[in-house]
């Protein structure tokens, strides 16, 4: 069995967000193959179906970003999920905007919602989707986070989320992260 997260905030003041670049891969991945978060519970929005053979459980953690590790442990404790079987799916400031990498383990590069992960999660031995929304450089990293992509941003993240779209299912079909990264970094 898979869990697969997007990092995001609850609530219509965030959706579409930078900061909701997990939710939004999530959303664009769901309405392509038909389904929907039908279920409530672990403090988040999930489904379990199934995909390239496998049970997957599709997560996004209702909790704010700071504290999505709270769900993703119940879940994956729940589930008897192991850490290696569990791909978060994030915005990375330090990537340009639309780029993806893929990493397994490690630190939590500052990101609010990885630390959070960590911490309830008691390893750093999970997968890492990182889809980049650059860095503001003129603008506070709080506003920038916080607002909307534009016309032309949205364009290169719709490319980006149609990417993650064939990470995710190729992760579901048990390719490890290493064959991930050669194909997609």
């Amino acid at each position: 069995m898979k869990l697969i997260a997007g990092l995001g905030n609850p609530g219509s003041k965030y959706d579409k967000t930078k900061h909701n670049t997990g939710f939004m891969t999530i959303d664009n991945f769901l309405s392509d193959q038909g389904w929907t978060l039908d279920k409530d519970k672990f403090a988040g929005h999930w489904t379990k179906q199934k995909l390239a053979g496998e049970d997957v459980i599709i997560v996004e953690p209702q909790t704010y970003m700071n504290d999505s590790g709270r769900c993703i442990a119940q879940v994956a404790n729940f589930f008897k999920i192991a850490p290696a079987d569990i791909l978060i799916i994030h915005d990375d400031m330090d990537l340009p905007l639309g780029k993806l990498r893929i990493k397994q383990g490690g630190k939590s590069g500052g990101h609010n919602g990885i630390k959070s992960i960590i911490s309830c999660l008691g390893t750093t031995d999970f997968n890492r989707l990182k889809i980049g929304i650059r860095h503001p450089r003129q603008t506070s990293v709080v506003s920038w986070v916080l607002t909307p992509f534009n016309a032309e941003q949205s364009e290169k993240m719709d490319a980006a989320f149609a990417t993650a779209a064939n990470v995710i299912k190729d992760f579901a079909a048990g390719e490890n992260a290493q064959f991930l990264m050669n194909k997609y970094n």
